[in-house]
């Protein structure tokens, strides 16, 4: 386990080794993009959060325990129901890369862009309706450019977006 020291206490918990080589830097990226998201929401608070750097056999047990869902996915996030305790945000590695290669996007980009979607999850933003999705989304996409990320939903679907 790695603490990455900033205003917030971002514990990073890697999981599976795979991340270190598939992208050097990772802490520094992971701890960028908290720090933007939460200084973008004017966060007067100082908060504590894990992310878990997994592979997909992983995530997708955590996905069948708590979702009902049989398969593995990009990012889950298990918000706390304490003030300054956010929860967790895992992140699967064979499947973001999956997904950044087929959009044509970097690992770095959509594993920044994930950060900002979970951590959103976290501070209680979601996307089960389309006002609400509407709402998270513009938030994704105004980090993500003060983070140099294009707009991850540029191209896309509704049915191609997340829907971690």
């Amino acid at each position: 386990m790695k603490s990455v020291m900033s205003k917030h206490a971002i514990d990073i918990l890697v999981n599976d080794t795979s991340w270190e080589a598939a992208l050097p830097g990772y802490e520094a990226l992971l701890s960028r993009a908290v720090g933007t998201t939460l200084t973008h929401l004017n966060a007067s608070k100082t908060y504590e959060l894990s992310i878990v750097l997994t592979g997909d056999a992983e995530i997708q047990e955590l996905n069948r325990e708590w979702r009902g869902k049989d398969k593995p996915t990009n990012v889950l996030s298990f918000p706390q129901d304490e003030d300054t305790l956010l929860g967790d945000i895992i992140l699967a590695l064979g499947t973001i890369e999956s997904e950044a290669r087929s959009q044509d996007k970097t690992l770095a980009d959509h594993t920044t862009h994930l950060t900002v979607h979970g951590l959103l999850h976290l501070l209680g933003y979601d996307h089960e309706v389309d006002a609400e999705a509407e709402e998270m989304e513009a938030l994704e996409i105004a980090i993500c450019a003060q983070l140099g990320v294009k707009n991850p939903y540029a191209g896309d679907d509704k049915a191609a977006k997340i829907m971690a």
